[in-house]
């Protein structure tokens, strides 16, 4: 190893600078646990990361016959060698001494040890008591977005085909879904256009409630060493919270929550004023300009600064670096997902793209990013609303289609009305139609908003529920069976990041005990009940993850997500490969629409769309008759305000997110010692005026109340944007050494405590950043700091006035390439950027909730 750099103190390490066009240059990162050499390691295992979406390719240490660490893949195109933090420590988890090791089972109110045979047959017997008295509408499955591809197309599979349910979706309905409705609304079907590589090449990134800083480290570093080498690109930054991207761009926004839509069209408007439109691409490529026109043309920068709180001069200024740029690259996360009008703000950065023609070149795209590692697979196998291959449930052709692929008659796999989203899903859990809900590797008592609605679903008599999980977790805790499970490192599969590539992560070690991969329960799941396709055979024809793989291949052949020219021979070895990949495009397809938009005509399309206000499903006639040749769709939305609004009693916004050193619910990287010392607890961010006012200082207790709960934690003052809270997501209510719960006094920490029940009308994404709040004083710090990172996003206001975060010796960690050991620009703090944040803490689409 060349260096060892503390990446917990550092976590992005040191730079790699480079020009545009130029390839980036490779940095090998590697921890390995203490008293291990690289030269001890036995075995290295080809992996990639299962805690974000970057899909950073990764090999296993294998020692023993037990992880030992990890090292970055020095030839893959996503990562060239490079690991963020978790990454490099979130391994660890793996081994802990509470992993689920054998079933459970409730009895007499508890849960207790058993066999396999026994959970399973409980499962069996209730859903076959269930489909004989109530039909297949009783039975629900909620997933994941961190499962194998595999095991997505297998749950698919049995829940539409095998138990006949509408009830089947994700967590990634929580990431993801606006990313996956944004995408067909413009372009007809899902699948990113761009590519991680168009950072190579972009004169101009704007990331749009994307703190990429934190949520894909990765690409971070990528941005960092364009900053640092020639011909630099501009940067602008969309998000309410001085995150490491906002002080480093050329241009950040910081909006009031909930008025997204009234910025973008502001930026619209001003790129249609001053003509830096594509006109031969949109007509050639689009429908739909003339209406978008007419809708923006008031909506001048000085009207979206009333809306927004940002100043219209820094509008203007956004405006010409997206209007100039020779290749923009727009990036979207949760900041929009998960926000007032979710789809139609995503539409509107398709628009950006679509009205400037910029798509399909290198460096000119546009990536609706995921969350999740695997969000993606949920989205191509149909495991979270959507039927598999991007087929369209309301096009009867492509029911019949994967009639065909499956065996089975197309009656059989429902499509009388829209897929059940979660929401719903718990709705009716909550009313009494849904009795049963499968529920795998997710958290729902602590991820899903209302919490305490949540725990009252979960907690029903009526209701049976199943957890299949790595560890006894909050609802785990509710659950009348759980199931333990194998993760990553314990088991084989491909899984897909936000840029379509896919990598192939083979199995390293055994799984605890008794715990089994999730392909295995829901295979055994599928043969207990005997499932069987119309000519009398077995449903389920694959028995082990390459021949589910190679079944998946069948059902994807033909469609935009084609996996045909793939195999795990393919995969094995070497970097990953981007889909489609067929007979034609054998290395894969850097970049979608490069000639024309693919499937968006009618006849092949995957959605024909939805009203951007009330998310009213288009029918065929409507979509023909707007789009009859197959282009690209631009939908124009006008600002609607949001559906709470702070006022006397709950004068606050509240927004709710990720840092960097943790991922969802904690149940992986709260058992990474490294990771968990970075950010122990909950914490309550505020901008240094509000504090002041209330007279509030650093590492205060205090209270944050909404109308549907409460939640305590240390006060940080930051930079971020007069009247918003922050609280990040991860922090559940079980401490599982002192046993605290809800219900036994102890303060709850959760901040979907406070959260609210809504969701946008389009792609049923709820809406975490539209909540109204206040905040009290529970007790005085007397000294105490928050437990906040001062490296990321939740930086003190003034720097130096809290301990920083560091990793110490444990957190050292080695960079082999050829790096000048600076952190770049992201990582600095001085009176300049101190400056500046006053400045636009003093006024200025949301901050990224991931």
């Amino acid at each position: 190893m060349d260096a060892s750099v503390d990446r917990i103190a550092r976590p992005w390490g040191s730079r790699t600078p480079y020009g545009r066009h130029e390839p980036w240059p490779v940095r090998v990162d590697t921890y390995l646990e203490e008293g291990v050499e690289p030269g001890s390691v036995q075995r290295w295992v080809q992996a990639a990361s299962i805690l974000h979406s970057d899909g950073d390719a990764m090999d296993i240490a294998v020692v023993d016959g037990r992880m030992a660490g990890v090292r970055g893949r020095a030839d893959d195109r996503v990562n060239h060698g490079r690991l963020g933090p978790k990454d490099l420590f979130g391994w660890q988890a793996n081994a802990s001494p509470d992993r689920l090791t054998r079933p459970l089972v409730r009895r007499d109110g508890h849960l207790t040890g058993c066999d396999w045979a026994t959970a399973m047959d409980r499962i069996v017997a209730r859903s076959r008591e269930l489909l004989e008295k109530r039909g297949p509408g009783a039975i629900g499955f909620y997933t994941t977005g961190q499962l194998f591809l595999e095991e997505y197309y297998t749950l698919a599979l049995l829940a539409r085909a095998g138990i006949g349910t509408p009830h089947l979706d994700g967590n990634t309905r929580l990431c993801t879904a606006t990313a996956s409705e944004a995408l067909k609304e413009s372009f007809g079907c899902d699948g990113q256009p761009g590519s991680y590589d168009d950072l190579d090449h972009a004169d101009a990134i704007a990331l749009f409630g994307h703190n990429i800083a934190e949520t894909q480290p990765v690409q971070w570093m990528r941005v960092l060493d364009r900053l640092g080498g020639p011909d630099p690109p501009r940067l602008v930054c969309v998000d309410p919270r001085p995150t490491r991207v906002a002080r480093t761009a050329a241009v950040h926004l910081a909006p009031r929550l909930g008025t997204n839509v009234a910025l973008l069209n502001a930026l619209l408007h001003e790129i249609i004023r001053t003509d830096r439109v594509d006109h031969a691409y949109i007509a050639a490529h689009t429908v739909g300009y003339e209406e978008l026109v007419s809708r923006v043309k008031e909506c001048t920068p000085e009207w979206a600064a009333a809306i927004c709180d940002v100043p219209a001069a820094r509008i203007g200024e956004a405006a010409e670096v997206l209007g100039t740029a020779d290749r923009l690259l727009s990036t979207v996360l949760q900041g929009v997902y998960q926000s007032h009008q979710a789809t139609a703000a995503a539409v509107q950065v398709n628009n950006l793209h679509l009205i400037r023609g910029m798509l399909g070149r290198p460096g000119a795209g546009v990536l609706q990013m995921n969350g999740q590692p695997t969000a993606q697979n949920t989205r191509e196998c149909g495991a979270d609303g959507n039927l598999p291959g991007f087929r369209n449930w309301q096009n009867d052709s492509h029911v019949a289609d994967l009639a065909r692929v499956w065996n089975v008659d197309p009656r059989t796999i429902p499509h009388y009305a829209p897929p059940t989203h979660a929401m719903q899903m718990f709705r009716y859990a909550e009313q009494g139609s849904i009795r049963m809900l499968w529920i795998n590797g997710t958290n729902p008592a602590v991820s899903l908003p209302d919490l305490s609605r949540v725990r009252s679903i979960l907690s029903q008599d009526r209701l049976f529920v199943i957890v299949q999980d790595l560890f006894l977790t909050e609802t785990a805790q509710l659950a009348d069976v759980v199931l333990p499970a194998a993760t990553w490192g314990e088991k084989t599969g491909t899984f897909t990041n936000a840029d379509r590539t896919v990598h192939l992560s083979d199995k390293a070690v055994e799984p605890p005990g008794e715990a089994k991969p999730d392909l295995d329960i829901f295979l055994d799941y599928a043969a207990r009940m005997d499932f069987r396709d119309k000519d009398g055979g077995p449903l389920v024809t694959w028995h082990d993850p390459e021949s589910a793989f190679e079944a998946w291949k069948r059902c994807s052949a033909g469609r935009p997500c084609d996996y045909t020219g793939l195999t795990y021979d393919r995969l094995r070895g070497r970097s990953g490969i981007q889909w489609p990949c067929t007979e034609q495009t054998p290395e894969g397809t850097e970049r979608l629409y490069t000639d024309t938009i693919d499937w968006a005509h009618p006849d092949v399309c995957e959605s024909y769309g939805k009203d951007l206000v009330t998310g009213a499903a288009d029918d065929a006639v409507e979509y023909r008759s707007l789009n009859p040749d197959g282009k690209a769709m631009i939908k124009a939305a006008s600002y609607l305000p949001p559906h709470e609004t702070p006022d006397a009693a709950y004068p606050f916004q509240l927004t709710t997110g990720r840092t960097l050193y943790h991922f969802h619910t904690r149940t992986k990287t709260a058992r990474a010692p490294q990771l968990n010392a970075a950010a122990p607890e909950v914490w309550v961010e505020v901008s240094a005026a509000d504090a002041a006012a209330l007279g509030l200082d650093e590492g205060d207790l205090v209270e944050v109340t909404t109308p549907r709960g409460a939640l305590r934690g240390r006060l940080r003052t930051t930079g971020i944007r007069p009247g918003l809270l922050f609280v990040p997501f991860h922090y559940g209510y079980w401490d599982t050494e002192a046993g605290h719960g809800p219900g036994d006094g102890t303060p709850a920490r959760a901040a979907n405590e406070t959260t609210i029940t809504d969701w946008d009308p389009v792609s049923k994404q709820p809406l975490f950043k539209t909540a109204a709040a206040a905040l009290r004083l529970v007790e005085r710090g007397n000294g105490r700091s928050a437990p906040a990172p001062t490296t990321t996003a939740s930086a003190p206001f003034r720097a130096g006035a809290v301990p920083s975060t560091t990793g110490g010796t444990s957190a050292l960690a080695g960079q082999a390439g050829d790096t000048d050991g600076e952190e770049g620009e992201g990582n600095k703090e001085d009176e300049d950027g101190r400056e500046d944040r006053e400045d636009r803490g003093k006024g200025q689409v949301e901050g990224d909730s991931e």
